[in-house]
């Protein structure tokens, strides 16, 4: 079950509002609970909505909503028809409906989102004007852009860094060993899910090949092989630290779940310098992150508070107040490079925020802007990283992201992001004729088995601290731990190389125009893209990716910009548009 799921059942519930009658009827009476279910459940199975209908619904919940106590009334009713269109499990139902009433219905009363643009959302512009998220541009500084020199390797010899990278680790603190993993609610492999089923295996002491997150003992057993295969000279982390019982989280376990990862790392590795980022998990209800002008118990002042404590060792003062406010902060990482992490929240769709305002969510990207102009003036080159892909935002964030890498493409010389879950990338091209490579987003595997992946972590390779440097990613290589055969040993487990980029894949270099010739080798040669999705997934697939899987797959690496056909059309016209579907399917952790 997805989140959006749920909230859309919640919001397509008004004759069920106990008290109202339905606007523009003959009667004032109520419909029956059981018939407006299989009402409803009909209405979803035939797409069937029809403008009218939409309009009345949301219209009557426009105005129940004015009443406090019609708030409860709507979650009341919306717990039983999640729980009778099966939906979910009836306490996940629940659960989950509660979480979110407060901090969803809030921000659809504060936003500009009215009867006609929610039909119009719904059932099209035939309906209505939806134009929330409309298009929006920010201002690129009236400076011209400095000539465009190719990027070249650095020469043989020079001083590398070597940069650890983690994401997406969500610590289960209820994962239990020997219980079920093949349970029915979005997340298994926990000391409340019992017994597995008859003659099937229960989840691994190291983590499991299901929809299960890690105990914390591998998330120990990780950071003490990193802490013996240093040295490193800094770290990214680009969040997701709790589990994916997104249905049943408070503000205090998200806090002691975060406090808790960052003084292990902290514990591990020492003095090593650690730059994080804020993921989507980190908030409850999930996703759910305010613009700053929200105030009072709806902001995520109660976790960007703890993140400033927590961090505070890594970042100085001046970053630690940026986060405060939004959650994102620049630093300078050594002589000549710079980072910026960037909270990707602001530019996610499941972020139900947006709907009040989503034009430059904190201004971050006229912030980013400031940030690149200034230190392109200086001569510095930047690193950017996040939790989501940019690919994967909403549309206008996602093209005025595009449009600022290809302005500042001399000063950004690394992008690195998470959330997937994939060992994968994306590819950013020149605007003009969208056929010259300029950069690449690095997106790394998780730490997290979730969903049937053996745990990984990522090291980048780039090159080093002298006058002079690029700053580039010179190679990288992917970390696994072999679920199959660490589940069966009583020995410590061991965490191996699976992969180094640039000789698994035979490449020259890793610039951005390696990259794209990757890509096209893919499409000549079946059976190289076929080890790309081996790899893909950390070594554990469950079947091959032929047709519109490999499609979509190709179609995700080509283009770091949502909603964008053009960079696809070339790959297939007989599955285009099957992609869609699948693509959207993949941004679901």
């Amino acid at each position: 079950m997805h989140i959006s799921t749920v909230l859309c059942v919640v919001f397509l519930q008004h004759q069920l509002v106990t008290g109202f009658p339905v606007p523009g009827s003959d009667h004032g009476h109520l419909i029956e609970i059981g018939d407006a279910v299989t009402s409803l459940r009909a209405q979803f199975g035939r797409r069937n909505l029809t403008c009218s209908l939409c309009k009345t619904v949301f219209t009557a919940i426009d105005i129940a909503l004015q009443n406090e106590a019609n708030m409860d009334r709507v979650a009341t009713v919306a717990e039983e028809v999640c729980i009778r269109l099966h939906l979910a499990d009836g306490k996940v139902c629940i659960q989950i409906i509660e979480l979110f009433k407060g901090d969803f219905i809030f921000a659809f009363m504060q936003s500009l989102l009215r009867p006609t643009e929610v039909c119009a959302l719904l059932v099209g512009s035939s309906c209505g004007n939806f134009n929330i998220f409309s298009d929006w541009n920010v201002s690129l500084p009236n400076l011209p852009k400095p000539p465009v020199v190719p990027p070249t390797p650095p020469k043989p010899g020079s001083p590398q860094n070597r940069v650890l990278f983690l994401t997406d680790i969500h610590w289960d603190r209820d994962y239990a060993e020997g219980s079920n993993p093949d349970c029915k609610d979005p997340l298994c492999c926990r000391n409340v899910m019992g017994q597995p089923y008859r003659h099937h295996r229960g989840a691994g002491r190291w983590g499991s090949y299901s929809k299960c997150d890690l105990p914390l003992r591998t998330v120990e057993s990780l950071l003490l092989h990193l802490a013996e295969s240093g040295p490193w000279d800094w770290v990214y982390w680009t969040g997701d630290i709790p589990a994916h019982n997104v249905w049943a989280q408070t503000r205090a376990q998200q806090l002691l779940e975060l406090s808790t990862i960052s003084q292990l790392i902290h514990k591990y590795l020492g003095d090593v310098p650690v730059y994080p980022a804020v993921g989507n998990h980190e908030s409850t209800p999930v996703n759910s992150f305010p613009p700053p002008f929200i105030r009072g118990n709806h902001s995520s002042a109660w976790l960007y508070d703890r993140m400033a404590e927590e961090w505070g060792a890594w970042l100085p003062a001046k970053a630690q107040e940026t986060i405060r406010i939004g959650g994102f902060y620049t630093v300078k990482v050594q002589s000549g490079l710079r980072l910026v992490s960037l909270n990707m929240n602001f530019c996610a769709k499941e972020n139900f925020w947006l709907l009040i305002n989503a034009t430059d969510p904190a201004g971050q990207l006229q912030w980013l802007i400031n940030i690149l102009q200034e230190s392109e003036s200086k001569g510095e080159k930047v690193h950017i990283i996040g939790h989501i892909p940019p690919g994967l935002c909403l549309k206008s964030w996602s093209w005025n992201y595009y449009r600022i890498v290809n302005r500042y493409e001399g000063t950004i010389t690394g992008q690195f992001f998470g959330h997937t879950h994939l060992d994968e990338f994306q590819m950013f091209y020149d605007e003009e004729t969208l056929s010259r490579p300029v950069s690449v987003a690095f997106i790394a595997p998780s730490v997290t088995t979730y969903v049937n992946l053996n745990p990984g972590y990522r090291v980048y390779i780039l090159d080093g601290d002298y006058p002079g440097s690029s700053h580039l990613v010179v190679d990288h290589e992917t970390y696994i731990l072999n679920l199959t055969e660490v589940n069966k040993n009583v020995a410590p487990p061991r965490w191996t190389l699976l992969y180094r980029a640039q000789e698994h894949y035979g490449l020259k270099s890793a610039l951005p125009a390696d990259w794209d010739g990757l890509i096209g080798s893919f499409l000549q040669d079946d059976r190289a893209f076929q080890h790309f999705w081996y790899l893909n997934h950390k070594g554990h697939i469950s079947e091959p990716c032929h047709n519109s899987c490999k499609t979509a797959a190709l179609c995700f690496l080509r283009t770091g910009r949502s909603w964008d056909p053009q960079l696809c059309r070339s790959l297939t016209s007989a599955h285009f548009i099957e992609i869609a579907e699948i693509w959207r399917q993949r941004d679901m952790c």
